[in-house]
């Protein structure tokens, strides 16, 4: 079969087995979505006080807030097979074998082993806030941004993409979830939500230049809400770049780990 047509016939097989029972699935969604949202009401409650963060209006940040959250959710829902709590349990139950065995990409089953339709529920609340975050924010469209904005998307979920990949390589040696990914990837998520120029220059220089996330949401945010770039540079147009550099970075490192794999015995 065909890749792609492979891919969708295994997430239709978990799509079904999860709308089994309708009720449980709209409660887990509703859930999730109810949970994420505190988030930015909390967050909402902040401008209550103070007005604005680092400058930042409460439509400018949850331009900022929506877009993260929404390209976290995303990835989270594509690349759940690679979550390190769900991996390292292939690993651990021997189940990683039983799939190294069969004639098929172990990408492939990977992406397919696990699509957990709940997720929808913190894509929608992303996406609700994006849409606040339009709605209150007076952004002058132009074809270029109108272009880009999508790309700047794409290629974030890429990024986050990356870093479940990288945890789940971690897991060929360690067997047990790699927990310091965590600190990029919903740790990430959070620090990405406000704006970077609030934090040290260190850190800010380490997010940009060696873990490059800010490249793909904070310099492009510049752009779109025509504020100024303190760096002066072309920052604000790497995202394709970043993101897609890491997620094939995350792979290389991936066929490494796999090559050092030695099963658990299970």
């Amino acid at each position: 079969m065909h890749p792609l047509r492979l891919y969708l016939a295994l997430i239709s097989v978990r799509i079904r087995a999860q709308m089994q029972y309708r009720a449980s699935f709209a409660l887990d969604v509703l859930g999730t979505c109810f949970g994420t949202f505190v988030s930015f009401i909390t967050l909402a409650a902040v401008f209550g006080r103070f007005g604005n963060i680092g400058g930042w209006k409460l439509g400018e940040v949850a331009f900022l807030y929506g877009l993260v959250e929404t390209s976290l959710a995303v990835a989270d829902m594509l690349f759940g097979g690679f979550d390190t709590p769900f991996f390292s349990e292939l690993i651990r139950r021997g189940t990683l074998d039983q799939l190294l065995l069969r004639p098929l990409s172990l990408v492939l089953q990977v992406f397919g082993a696990d699509f957990v339709l709940r997720r929808l529920g913190r894509i929608a609340q992303g996406v609700f806030v994006f849409g606040l975050g339009l709605y209150l924010t007076d952004l002058a469209w132009t074809p270029l941004k109108g272009l880009y904005l999508p790309l700047v998307f794409v290629s974030t979920v890429a990024f986050f993409g990356s870093l479940f990949v990288m945890g789940a390589t971690l897991c060929f040696w360690t067997v047990q979830p790699a927990e310091v990914m965590n600190i990029f990837t919903y740790g990430g998520s959070e620090m990405l939500s406000y704006p970077m120029h609030i934090y040290s220059d260190w850190l800010r220089r380490f997010f940009t230049f060696v873990v490059p996330a800010a490249l793909l949401v904070y310099y492009p945010t510049l752009y779109f809400l025509d504020k100024p770039d303190p760096s002066g540079s072309f920052l604000p147009f790497l995202a394709p770049l970043a993101g897609w550099g890491m997620l094939a970075l995350s792979f290389a490192c991936w066929q490494v780990g796999l090559r050092h794999y030695q099963s658990t015995g299970t």
